[in-house]
C-alpha cells in the first residue's frame, strides 16, 4: 500500500484496459485450476487471445484477487468472486467497482500509475499530452533509475489511465473493442469534454460511495499505518507515500467529513471523531477487519437495506 520507489510496475496490462469480465472469469477459471494462465488452452478456456491471458492475469493481481507471485487466489477474492460463497461473483453491486478501484489505486507495487493518478496528481482538467508529462515527471523524480520504463511504457499507462475511467462517446472510429467501457468507467471518477480533446477529474460529492467501501478503505490504511488514530487532513490528501481515501475517490473535503460521520454510526462503536489541539482526527476505537465493513454492506443489500 505505501509507495516504494524501487518496488514499481508499469506496462503489464498488455496495453489491455481490464474489461467487465475479466475479473470474474479469470478468478473462477483460476481457482477451478491454478495453472490456467501457464496452461496451452488458456485461450480457449477463457475465450480471448494469447496477449489478453497476459492481460487478465495482471489484472486479478492487480486487483488483489490473485496472489502477486503464487499461482493462486487471496482470501479477499474469495470472499468477493467466489461462485458459491462469494458476495458479488459477477460485479452486479457498483460497490464491488469501488472495491476494486480502492485495491488497485493502492497497489502500487503493481500498478505504480494508477496509485499516481488517484494519490498524487491533482490537477483537475488536463490533456492527455499533459497526463504522460506529468507522469513522466514523477516516474524521473521519485522512481530509482533501473526501476523507470521506456518513454513508450509511459506513454501507454497515461493513456490507459483516462481510457480505463473515462465512459466512451460513441466514437465511430474507435475500434469496438476499445469502446467498451472498463467497469471503472462507471464510477465516473474521470470525465471528457466534448470536444474530446480535455478530461477532468475532479473531488466532488459522491453520493453513490457505499459507506461499507469507504469503511473498508479508512480500515485497512489504519492497519497498514498500524496507528489507531489519523487528522482527517491525512485521509483526504496522501501523506508519506501512503494513500488517502478522499483523493482516490475523489471526494470533497466536505463530503469525506459528511461519509465519516455517518462511518461513525454505519457500525457503532468502531470510530469516533475528535478535535485534538485544533486538529480533527478519526480514532479507531476497537479493531475491526475491515471487511468487517463489506459484510455489512453485501448484508444490507440482500436485506434491502443499501447504505
Amino acid at each position: 500500500m505505501k509507495f516504494n520507489s524501487s518496488k514499481v510496475a508499469f506496462g503489464r496490462h498488455e496495453t489491455f484496459a481490464l474489461r467487465y469480465s475479466w475479473l470474474s472469469k479469470g478468478f473462477h477459471a483460476l481457482a477451478k485450476n491454478p495453472q490456467v494462465f501457464d496452461s496451452d488452452d488458456a485461450t480457449i478456456e477463457l475465450g480471448v487471445g494469447k496477449n489478453m491471458v497476459l492481460a487478465i492475469r495482471y489484472w486479478l493481481r492487480a486487483c488483489r484477487m490473485m496472489h502477486p507471485t503464487k499461482a493462486e487466489t487471496t482470501d479477499l477474492g474469495h470472499l468477493i468472486l467466489d461462485e458459491e460463497e462469494g458476495f458479488d461473483p459477477y460485479l452486479e453491486d457498483e460497490a464491488t467497482i469501488w472495491l476494486v478501484h480502492w485495491l488497485l489505486t493502492t497497489n502500487p507495487r503493481l500498478a505504480t500509475s494508477f496509485y499516481w493518478f488517484f494519490n498524487k496528481f491533482h490537477k483537475p482538467e488536463f490533456t492527455s499530452l499533459e497526463l504522460s508529462t506529468a507522469l513522466a515527471d514523477f516516474i524521473k523524480e521519485s522512481v530509482v533509475q533501473n526501476r523507470r520504463p521506456a518513454a513508450t511504457t509511459m506513454k501507454n499507462d497515461a493513456q490507459l489511465l483516462h481510457r480505463m475511467y473515462t465512459q466512451s462517446k460513441g466514437n465511430s472510429r474507435m475500434p469496438l473493442e476499445d469502446a467498451l467501457d472498463s467497469p471503472l468507467a462507471l464510477l465516473r471518477l474521470v470525465s471528457q469534454s466534448a470536444g474530446g480533446r480535455n478530461f477532468q477529474s475532479k473531488p466532488e460529492a459522491r453520493g453513490e460511495l457505499p459507506l461499507g467501501v469507504l469503511g473498508f478503505a479508512v480500515s485497512q490504511l489504519l492497519e497498514v499505518r498500524q496507528v489507531k488514530s489519523i487528522p482527517i487532513e491525512e485521509l483526504m490528501y496522501s501523506r508519506g507515500d501512503y494513500p488517502a481515501p478522499g483523493s482516490i475517490f475523489r471526494l470533497t473535503e466536505n463530503d469525506l467529513i459528511t461519509k465519516l460521520e455517518q462511518l461513525v454510526h454505519f457500525v457503532p462503536g468502531v470510530f469516533e471523531i475528535r478535535e485534538t489541539a485544533g486538529i480533527h482526527q478519526l480514532y479507531l476505537l476497537r479493531d475491526e477487519s475491515p471487511t468487517d465493513f463489506l459484510s455489512k454492506h453485501y448484508s444490507d443489500v440482500l436485506q434491502g437495506e443499501v447504505a
